[in-house]
């Protein structure tokens, strides 16, 4: 197949239009055509006057080897094939390698290994992704909390509650990968072409049980509501690994454990460092969720084209820096999405945010961050970040009346320097419930001055951000993981035989980069253990 792409196509196109578009371009007539498929796909709003998309087609022609010399260079190129991961040499007859965290990058990792014939065996804190919508369901109702299972922890990871986001800024042949596996377990089609795919969090489940199920047709053991409790270490490498469920403790033998934890496992991280796992300081990021009318969002991305039927809920993605140097940007962008209860562990509140594969909610939301440098956090010690997010998480707590209703605040409020008493057209839509506030009670003084110096900024880029009525909700500060764990070449830790990978160790930032740390934390095992070429 060869790739023809910047081709504009109207909204109004019909089905065969990037087809065509792309012959006219290459000056080929649809008789030498084997077989064609949408590569890329995007919206091209820059001129609202005249939005459209943009399309790559890839298309097996007859001929093509001669008309691809024929072609000025850039009109058209080879797809390249997918990619697979090295061979695997021999049977594997070692210690069955141990993962710990079945969010993205533990998923991945477990189904590469399952693939090459090691049988892993995956121990997870939380519960199945069945239970764990019920029991998501249950906090959002009751504000009943359990600290093992929630938007944090559970299979799935916390993307799994998410808008099932697949963009990324990583460059790496299993990118492609991912999706390929994501939608031969279940996900859309569209998630292979579009520029920024999505799954849903209500579809997102049934492809992650799809997977469970491979790895353990494969062989894999998963062991939900199992947590990582200790590392048994000789000679400064793994020997076990020891973890509790509901039954008790119980010890695997082990000399390969792929951590691949999240950002939310700080008991585990503090296990891990007193155990002699090299890590250090990482920045990350605080501040709230910033929720409008997801209609202002349309019209201001597509103007008159807001309610095409070919357009879908609109996106948006903020940067700025700040006066005092600073970054300030939206993360995690919700279309039609909701505000949803974040926390993963008793007296701290922390919020998110999600949409189902529709995206038909009536509010956009999306994190408004501003950076935490490590100078921010009083002492050099690894672990400090995570004694932040718990402050902050435990002040938004109490202001929300410490019952997980959440701590809200109007635009106009915030950018006033002033208590929020009462709300005004836009409705928040985070569950179990909201409380007024005044943020300054929550926020450090140089994240507060950046979320008001990050919506002047972001009025400008983006018309009607500043909408004196939008509604923060706190705190957001679960968007990475304030701590780094070290690796080496060979993806080792400090520690021989422990591989960090994905969000929790400080190497991934969403569900593409942690599955393909994932993956490559899998083969870099492998080739370490001399079972899979180079």
């Amino acid at each position: 197949m060869i790739r023809i792409g910047n081709l504009k196509v109207p909204l109004d196109a019909d089905a065969d239009a990037p087809l065509k578009i792309a012959l006219q371009k290459i000056k080929a007539d649809e008789g030498r055509v084997i077989s064609w498929r949408i590569g890329k796909k995007s919206v091209d709003a820059r001129d609202k006057g005249n939005v459209h998309f943009v399309m790559a087609v890839d298309v097996a022609l007859k001929g093509e080897e001669k008309l691809l010399k024929a072609l000025k260079p850039g009109v058209a190129s080879p797809v390249q094939p997918p990619y697979a991961p090295p061979a695997v040499r021999g049977e594997y007859r070692g210690l069955r390698p141990v993962i710990a965290g079945f969010g993205p990058g533990g998923m991945f990792a477990a189904l590469t290994l399952a693939r090459a014939g090691l049988r892993p065996i995956v121990l997870e804190r939380g519960q199945r992704v069945e239970e764990r919508k019920k029991t998501a369901a249950v906090f959002a109702e009751t504000g009943k909390l359990d600290p093992e299972s929630n938007i944090q922890f559970g299979e799935g990871g916390a993307g799994a509650f998410s808008d099932g986001k697949l963009t990324t800024g990583i460059k790496d042949p299993r990118c492609q990968f991912v999706l390929n596996e994501l939608h031969a377990h279940g996900a859309p089609e569209e998630i292979l072409y579009l520029a920024r795919p999505h799954i849903g969090t209500d579809r997102l489940p049934q492809v992650v049980r799809a997977i469970r199920e491979e790895i353990a047709a494969l062989g894999g053991d998963i062991f939900f509501s199992m947590k990582l409790t200790e590392i048994r270490l000789r000679h400064n490498a793994l020997e076990a690994v020891i973890c509790r469920g509901p039954e008790g403790e119980r010890e695997f033998p082990a000399d390969c454990l792929i951590l691949a934890i999240g950002h939310s496992a700080a008991d585990t991280q503090r296990m891990l460092y007193y155990a002699g796992v090299n890590m250090i300081q990482k920045p990350f990021s605080v501040g709230a969720r910033i929720e409008h009318p997801q209609a202002l969002i349309n019209r201001s991305q597509y103007g008159g084209f807001a309610r095409h039927p070919a357009l879908g809920a609109a996106e948006y993605h903020l940067s700025c820096r700040l006066p005092d140097g600073r970054g300030a940007y939206t993360f995690c962008m919700c279309p039609g999405g909701t505000v949803v209860p974040a926390a993963s562990r008793e007296g701290g509140l922390c919020v998110n945010g999600m949409s189902a594969f529709a995206r038909d909610g009536v509010n956009a939301n999306a994190a408004l961050l501003v950076d935490v440098r490590p100078q921010d956090f009083g002492d050099d010690h690894p672990l400090s970040g995570f004694a932040l997010q718990r402050a902050w998480e435990e002040k938004a707590f109490r202001a929300g009346g410490g019952d997980y209703r959440a701590p809200v605040q109007r635009a106009e409020d915030l950018m006033q320097s002033r208590p929020t008493v009462k709300l005004g057209d836009v409705t928040p839509t985070y569950r179990p419930g909201v409380a007024c506030a005044d943020f300054r009670d929550i926020l450090p003084s140089f994240a507060y001055q950046g979320l008001q110096g990050a919506i002047r900024a972001f009025d400008r880029q983006l018309k009607g951000f500043y909408l004196p009525d939008a509604v923060l909700t706190a705190v957001e500060s679960r968007s990475s993981c304030p701590v780094r764990v070290t690796r080496d070449q060979r993806f080792e830790s400090s520690v021989g035989g422990v591989y960090p990978c994905g969000e929790g160790a400080g190497y991934a930032g969403g569900i593409m980069s942690a599955a393909v740390d994932g993956v490559r934390a899998a083969e870099a095992a492998m080739k370490n253990a001399g079972i899979m070429e180079e």
